[in-house]
């Protein structure tokens, strides 16, 4: 009988199981064969070595939980304790003293046995009992030292130890520049010592772009692209369109008007929109998306850069794309004028934005005018110079307004989220210095391309689910109630209630929450809070539902170009047109596709990461030189030691107690207020305050304010 790991864990997890040795194991098994004893002694250690499962020093087998274990990844603190952020769902994070980490660091995947008298507890605290998988095989910082040898100090905060660097080893670096190193040496349980090997002198802080090459480096971004991937991508370009869609049965729509919309400085345009009128308040949309599944073949260099990539990453000075530009910005890319392959949707809404029927199918296109939100925002907004220069196109977007305005109402209708938040995009000169910083609200413009996008991929999900073949959803779990409770509690400090019960919580009852505090001096605080409270949007194989968006399906198919889910729905789309999926090619698509969707979720967060954190520097950087200037914000978080200020541009700084000179001042946890014991002067969320900005740190991204009315 052949044993495999599936197998095994089902045989384990049983509710009666009790952890077994290996020759009684093999017994309920019934592996009897030497080699099959082999192959399974094989199997377990290799499952022990992974953490999969737990060995005890009796040599028996079973299930980390029933054995007091938990894996996960170590989150490491400036302090030298860390936390296990545990894989297993359901289970909350586990104190780690310093200790007690046995040579784990920071971003580590490791094992970790609870204390037993923590397990039931609320603080459960644990030791390191395996590291199974290191999570920094390199690391960026700045070189202390000179050739003869130095330290490297880690950019990444949650590791506290720096890394010794012999003599050799430097690569010529120069004191404070910055350096990606490769360790060589790891701590343990006996020595804290960390070595390495400079790999790459990256340059001067004070050089254009070493800033966010560094942080590149640090998040482990790819900066080029394989040989093999340019040269697949340099054969494409000699494709030819018109032959393609001649000997393809595709919809030729180039005589149909559509345009894209997108930012001005947008390059990767995979999206285009057309309208059509069918009978008074019944419109038929079209959502025209660049076929890159038809240039990038399963298997091919491109799809395995593609795979590994996962999304693009759009950072303040440059963009680190899925694909090289031959694709992202050439012959894939939605450009105007000329001819382009593409998966056209059509999808027919009555006078309420209701869908009333839709098809789709390959298509080759041509777009007819590339614009731009602000000229869509002009236009809407009554700019006479811009509705006339496109004045064929007017009744069109007025058009289009009209029915996105529809959408947005039925989706809010059902229950979907609509969370305000301020979009702060850093404007560079070309040394890379921030010159501006450019704050706007959703509008109408983004909103057209938005819910044009939105109820395009619910359509292409609910259509999918129904066929109940393998496929990748986007999904929004509901909130824990744990963090509800929490959110309960700070929410009724302003006469804001959730009502119902927490365990049960509908998408209509957070909007009740975003209405109340709507127009209100915490409104933008509430916001952040109720969507801290959410959790956090992944990718998945199963149909879990969009908590977010109250839908039963959705995906994510309008950018194959940015993003590799897109393009793995647009292959699935692609097989079904040409006949459906057969028994073993759906059996080996839903064997690959967790993998898959893991990994994109877990890239989609290092992109993220990546680009707050580019974002963050600069906009830190754009404040330097104005130190003594006043300036308006909103309080935006209270402590014991002070309180955050969120400026206009989005800026925020802290004022530390320290500079607060007029009074003493005490916390007031309760209500999240600093209070003078003498005045009774109060600073409390929400506030509106002028500061005077006193110190800037690019390196630690800090700003540091003084009210200018406690003086």
């Amino acid at each position: 009988m052949t044993v495999n790991k599936k197998k095994v864990l089902n045989y384990i997890f049983q509710d009666d199981y009790k952890p077994l040795t290996f020759n009684d194991l093999a017994r309920a098994l019934k592996v009897n064969q030497d080699k099959e004893i082999q192959d399974l002694h094989r199997l377990l250690e290799n499952m022990v070595h992974e953490g999969s499962l737990c060995k005890t020093p009796q040599g028996r087998y079973g299930p980390l939980r029933g054995m007091g274990m938990l894996t996960g990844i170590l989150q490491g603190h400036q302090q030298g304790y860390a936390f296990l952020l545990p894989e297993a769902p359901g289970e909350t994070d586990v104190f780690i003293a310093p200790e007690k980490r046995s040579g784990a660091m920071h971003k580590d995947r490791v094992m970790v046995r609870l204390s037993k008298d923590s397990r039931g507890g609320k603080r459960r605290q644990g030791e390191v009992v395996r590291i199974l998988k290191r999570g920094n095989p390199h690391l960026v910082g700045t070189y202390q030292g000179n050739k003869k040898g130095g330290t490297l100090v880690p950019d990444d905060r949650h590791i506290s130890s720096e890394i010794q660097i012999k003599p050799g080893d430097t690569a010529g670096a120069k004191p404070d520049q910055k350096v990606m190193i490769q360790i060589t040496r790891w701590p343990d349980a006996q020595s804290n010592l960390i070595r390495g090997k400079v790999v790459e002198v990256i340059g001067s802080p004070e050089d254009a772009g070493v800033d966010i090459t560094t942080i590149i480096r640090k998040y482990g971004l790819p900066s080029t692209f394989p040989q093999g991937v340019m040269k697949e991508a340099g054969r494409l370009d000699e494709m030819h369109i018109d032959k393609t869609a001649r000997d393809e049965d595709r919809w030729d729509l180039r005589q149909l008007p559509m345009v894209t919309i997108d930012g001005e400085d947008a390059k990767d345009l995979d999206d285009a929109v057309s309208l059509e009128e069918k009978e008074k308040g019944k419109f038929r949309l079209g959502v025209h998306i660049a076929d890159v599944s038809y240039y990038v073949r399963e298997g091919s260099a491109l799809d395995r850069e593609a795979s590994r990539r996962a999304n693009s990453v759009y950072l303040p000075d440059r963009v680190i794309p899925m694909f090289p530009p031959q694709l992202s910005n050439g012959i894939c890319s939605l450009n105007p004028q000329v001819s382009r392959l593409a998966v056209s949707v059509f999808i027919d809404l009555d006078e309420q934005g209701r869908v009333q029927n839709y098809e789709f199918n390959p298509s080759v296109i041509r777009v007819a005018e590339r614009m731009t939100y602000d000229d869509v925002n002009a236009i809407l907004e009554g700019d006479e110079a811009i509705r006339h220069r496109y004045a064929s196109y007017v009744p069109s977007f007025e058009s289009m307004d009209e029915l996105a305005h529809r959408l947005k109402k039925t989706r809010l209708k059902r229950g979907a989220l609509d969370f305000h938040f301020p979009e702060a995009k850093v404007k560079l000169n070309e040394e890379g210095k921030p010159v501006d910083i450019q704050v706007r609200l959703g509008s109408r413009g983004e909103s057209i391309i938005e819910e044009f996008m939105l109820i395009c991929n619910e359509v292409i999900a609910h259509h999918f689910q129904a066929k109940k073949v393998p496929f990748v959803y986007r999904v929004h779990e509901s909130p824990d109630p744990e963090k509800l409770y929490y959110l309960r509690d700070f929410l009724s400090l302003f006469n804001i209630r959730i009502k119902g019960d927490l365990e049960q919580i509908t998408p209509s009852k957070i909007q009740q929450i975003l209405e109340e505090a709507r127009g209100t001096r915490v409104e933008r605080y509430v916001n952040y809070v109720l969507l801290r409270s959410m959790a956090q949007a992944h990718y998945s194989e199963q149909p879990l539902g969009h908590f977010g968006l109250a839908a039963r399906h959705y995906t994510h198919f309008t950018s194959p170009i940015r993003r590799y889910p897109d393009l793995l729905v647009h292959r699935i789309l692609r097989k079904t047109i040409q006949g459906g999926l057969s028994p073993s090619e759906a059996r080996k698509l839903a064997s690959v596709l967790p993998r898959l969707v893991q990994h994109a979720s877990e890239q989609e967060r290092v992109a993220m990461e990546a680009e707050r954190e580019c974002v963050d520097l600069k906009k830190v950087e754009f404040m330097e030189g104005k130190e003594g200037e006043e300036f308006t914000g909103i309080i935006s978080g209270v402590t014991s030691f002070g309180f955050f200020v969120e400026l206009e541009n989005t800026v925020e700084g802290l004022v530390h107690v320290t500079r607060m000179v007029d009074d003493y001042y005490s916390f007031d946890e309760t209500r999240y207020s600093l209070v003078g014991e003498a005045t009774g002067k109060k600073y409390q969320l929400g506030d509106q305050v002028v500061v005077r900005l006193d110190r800037v740190n690019k390196e630690m991204r800090s700003v540091e304010f003084t009210p200018v009315s406690a003086e």
